[in-house]
């Protein structure tokens, strides 16, 4: 067991973030540990300790932390300019291996986030059908901007398809332009699409939704009603893409939406995200071919910036390299099989969910299909993470993310940590 010694600079770093940060953080992972060096599958922070990391700076760092070969091309172009405001060959290079890598990207118009990401496909699909409201599904994470944070964490279950803010600072008018329905649900869809198709512009889902699955037959569904119904589809594959397969979820479930967003995976640990589709929707980011009143204005100080996207490029040509998803797989199937069984053996109320790339326990005896099911026991899930973490074990709050970098070893070392975690907790409940 990993005792976590905090060391009187840490904990000095801690109460600056404190006094400095509302909450002390970033606004991201909840605990304090502060991060001071990756390299592979591991992290260290400022007091020496040393942690397998499957937070994986939530996503991005998928052949691990400090690659070499990313390193050194990253610092090649740093030696040669920073950032330019202007097309740079690096980022173009970029575009044309998404192109050629995803099979709904006919074009590419890179940003820096993948909430800015989102935020245009809707507002391009928007402008191409000439209609406002977007159908999104309860639970799914498509970034910060107003229209996406409806019914991400909803405190409260509504009627669907009525959205409820997440945040405070949100304008009530917007909430008439999201429609909400329950992931993998297609009956609903079609219920909710027949109602309001006349001012319907498209649909905007997570493929594989934080953690669960689609269903078979849910994203043939889901496209399949957009076809119907003359509506845009748009896969988030900001966490997916470049995840499950070179060609990302649409690849790996075999169904292709009109429109992706991009991220993580695409900026190899630097800010990029993109925007890829089909030409005639993408046309709507080009004034000359649609003109002034059906364009969509997009412009960024950092889009495209050429250190993120030598970084990206080599990224991706690392995971293109022969047995690179087949390692993956392997190493989060071990992990899930090993946790289940230990699951078993501890008696501990959980379930593992999710698939290789992605996964974590849900603290709850339902079958897990959607937003609502997926709700389980929070001070349990709270309780397993801190333990988990006082094993150097560091994830989110309800994701592992698998990398490249994980190896063997860190199975071994994990399932160790995670049977001592599981056995804590099982004495715990029996009190």
């Amino acid at each position: 067991m990993n005792t976590m010694l905090r060391r009187p600079e840490e904990l000095s770093v801690v109460d600056t973030a404190k006094r400095v940060l509302p909450g002390g953080g970033f606004g991201n992972v909840s605990h304090d540990v502060v991060v001071a060096r990756g390299k592979g599958s591991r992290v260290w922070d400022l007091s020496g300790n040393e942690y397998i990391d499957y937070l994986m700076g939530s996503g991005p760092m998928i052949v691990g932390h400090s690659h070499p070969e990313v390193v050194a091309a990253v610092q090649a172009q740093v030696a040669d300019g920073m950032t330019f405001f202007a097309n740079n060959q690096h980022a173009i290079l970029l575009a044309e291996a998404i192109v050629e890598a995803v099979k709904c990207a006919q074009q590419v118009r890179f940003v820096s986030t993948g909430s800015e990401a989102d935020l245009y496909a809707m507002r391009v699909a928007r402008a191409y059908k000439k209609r406002d409201k977007i159908l999104k599904f309860e639970g799914g994470y498509h970034g910060m901007s107003d229209f996406s944070l409806m019914s991400l964490a909803p405190k409260r279950s509504t009627n669907f398809p009525q959205p409820l803010p997440d945040s405070a600072g949100i304008p009530k008018s917007l909430k008439d332009e999201m429609l909400v329905a329950p992931y993998n649900d297609l009956e609903i869809v079609r219920s909710i699409v027949r109602e309001h198709k006349s001012e319907l512009a498209g649909i905007i889902v997570e493929p594989f939704q934080r953690l669960i699955p689609p269903k078979p037959g849910f994203l043939e569904g889901l496209r399949k009603i957009a076809d119907d119904n003359g509506l845009v589809l748009i896969f988030d594959e900001v966490v997916t893409g470049f995840r499950f397969a070179y060609g990302g979820a649409q690849a790996y479930y075999g169904v292709t939406p009109d429109l992706c967003t991009l991220g993580k995976a695409i900026g190899g640990g630097f800010a990029l995200a993109a925007i890829a589709g089909r030409a005639e929707i993408m046309a709507h980011f080009d004034k000359g071919k649609v003109g002034e009143d059906d364009f969509v204005l997009q412009i960024g100080t950092l889009s495209g910036n050429p250190v993120a996207a030598v970084a990206g490029l080599k990224t991706l040509e690392i995971l293109k390299r022969p047995g690179s998803y087949e390692k993956i797989f392997a190493t989060g199937r071990a992990l899930m099989e090993g946790y289940r069984r230990i699951l078993k053996d501890t008696r501990v109320p959980a379930q593992v969910v999710g698939d290789a790339p992605m996964f974590d326990l849900c603290f709850t005896d339902k079958q897990v299909v959607d937003y609502r099911t997926a709700m389980g026991d929070a001070g349990k899930q709270k309780r397993y993470n801190t333990l988990f973490r006082e094993r150097g074990i560091l994830k989110s709050e309800s994701k592992h993310y698998i990398s490249l970098a994980h190896d063997e070893r860190d199975v071994a070392e994990t399932l160790a940590a995670f049977e001592s975690t599981m056995k804590v907790m099982a004495a715990e409940m029996r009190r």
